[in-house]
């Protein structure tokens, strides 16, 4: 949650290069963004791999006219609409992209080599046919800036109660420095072409998404007891997962606008 998911970058700014916001180079260079090489394999017509500037153009020439996002966790197969296969890669990855237009989805593989401090990440985006039908369970912007601000109301009052690290000055110095982050690159949050209240659900929804992995990682606080512990973790859950929706809705929204006309 706390940085963005490469299936965003890509239906980002494919989506930006489909409605010719932004040229092929600009697109491609901002989807890779720290990585080393995007390759995507299993493409139709090609016998392996290919850069994704290829990659692109050719799913545009297959009929693709949009790219929706899916973040699907055990349990919760958001965004996704089949088949079984693609839903177990997706699962397995925790995140895929999903064209319109074409039954096609494409789903991340990591790879990561070289010593430590110096690693090389290479992503190969492993097309595979999807079903078309509506994906599963992602709301509007409307509701899912909702569901934000109340979920993280409640989680507050609860990890503020148990004396929770997330809650205390850690928390305020990790979102500070996020923020700070996010307003040097606020332009970069989204792609041209998606509207302010999208970009506004994005950044709320990765805001809530570091205050989740501050509470993790930064131990139990006060919460010594094993209910008081246990009552923690039902607090997060529902705010992971309302996070989770609202980023998929924000990188959708691009497609959901289109469609409306």
């Amino acid at each position: 949650m706390l940085s963005e998911p490469r299936s965003g970058r890509l239906a980002a700014w494919g989506n930006a290069l489909l409605a010719g916001l932004v040229s092929p180079d600009d697109a491609v260079h901002a989807i890779v963004g720290d990585d080393a090489v995007h390759r995507v394999e299993g493409l139709p017509g090609e016998a392996g791999p290919v850069g994704l500037t290829l990659a692109l153009g050719r799913l545009r020439a297959l009929g693709v006219t949009g790219y929706r996002v899916a973040l699907p966790a055990p349990g919760h197969p958001l965004g996704l609409s089949g088949p079984p296969e693609f839903n177990a890669r997706a699962l397995e990855a925790e995140e895929a992209v999903v064209a319109t237009g074409a039954a096609y989805g494409l789903v991340p593989e990591i790879r990561e080599a070289g010593p430590a401090g110096d690693v090389h990440v290479d992503v190969l985006w492993h097309c595979l046919p999807v079903q078309e039908a509506p994906p599963a369970d992602v709301p509007s912007l409307g509701e899912a800036e909702r569901e934000l601000a109340e979920a993280l109301r409640k989680a507050t009052s609860t990890l503020t109660r148990l004396d929770v690290a997330a809650s205390g000055p850690v928390a305020e110095a990790a979102v500070d420095a996020y923020r700070a982050r996010s307003e040097r690159g606020a332009a970069e949050t989204l792609a041209p072409g998606y509207p302010p209240r999208a970009v506004r659900v994005l950044e709320l929804a990765q805001r809530i998404g570091l205050l989740i992995s501050v509470a993790y990682e930064n131990g139990h606080g006060g919460a010594v007891s094993a209910a008081e512990i246990a009552a923690r973790g039902e607090a997060l859950r529902p705010v992971e997962r309302v996070a989770r929706r609202a980023q998929v809705a924000a990188y959708n929204a691009y497609v959901e606008e289109r469609q409306r006309g």
